[in-house]
């Protein structure tokens, strides 16, 4: 609904059955070039335009060629080897040594962990 409402207001209020496959091109390669959205937003808002024209519209959209597609991100996950844990515990004491055992212990989230109480603990 978000996309949908966004490709709207990017077209100036135009209703999206009196627009095609150009428009949609230039609000994808809106996001991409100038909003500098991750591909997976890109896609997902190719998949919500493709479903309004479709399903809602009834419309077919073509094959969209010259699409500028946001780059996949590079980000490489940081995998901390055990002694580099232990000795990052080793410098935390009380509720800080607490939390930071079980995010590491359980696979929690932080805010999961934060809202825990102690008879949620078994």
């Amino acid at each position: 609904m978000y996309t949908i409402k966004r490709f709207i207001l990017f077209h100036g209020k135009r209703h999206p059955a009196d627009m095609g496959v150009t428009e949609v091109r230039a609000y994808l390669t809106y996001l991409a070039v100038d909003q500098h959205v991750a591909a997976s937003t890109q896609n997902a808002a190719l998949c919500a335009l493709r479903f309004l024209y479709r399903d809602v519209l009834a419309m077919e959209l073509p094959y969209l060629d010259d699409l500028v597609w946001a780059r996949e991100s590079r980000h490489v996950p940081v995998v901390w080897t055990r002694d580099e844990v232990d000795a990052i515990h080793a410098h935390m004491h009380g509720a800080a040594w607490l939390v930071a055992s079980l995010l590491y212990g359980s696979g929690l989230r932080l805010m999961e962990c934060l809202r825990l109480r102690v008879k949620d603990i078994d």
